[in-house]
């Protein structure tokens, strides 16, 4: 039976800008102007995150504990917080990933995708 819980359930779908946040933090510890930065560039500009988007979605996982805050080490500017991905959200990205894969798969293996994920 499908999981029908809220944003934060396991099984939940990522929205695209929080699986982009994840994948960012996965790189490495992030403030937040950074995570933008990665992510346009990461999507070509395809998706760019205003600060209330970006924001409100790192705020919604540090509840559920996809993320936390980074120790500042060095950083002088108390305003500038930086962020590190947790245990919980590297599952939840690699999970989300796997999926998006075998969505991938399913399409080329019935012709709805070309193979190297060319459009022409």
């Amino acid at each position: 039976m499908p999981d029908t819980s809220a944003a934060s359930g396991p099984r939940s779908l990522l929205t695209p800008a929080a699986l982009h946040i994840l994948m960012s933090l996965a790189e490495g510890e992030r403030h937040g102007y950074r995570i933008k930065l990665d992510v346009e560039e990461r999507t070509g500009g395809s998706l760019s995150l205003g600060p209330g988007t970006l924001y409100e979605a790192i705020h919604r996982m540090l509840r559920d504990g996809w993320i936390a805050e980074a120790d500042a080490a060095g950083d002088t500017s108390s305003r500038r917080k930086t962020y590190r991905i947790s245990a919980d959200g590297r599952r939840r990205m690699e999970a989300e990933l796997e999926r998006l894969e075998d969505i991938v798969r399913y399409a080329r293996g019935h012709a709805l995708l070309p193979e190297g994920g060319g459009t022409g």
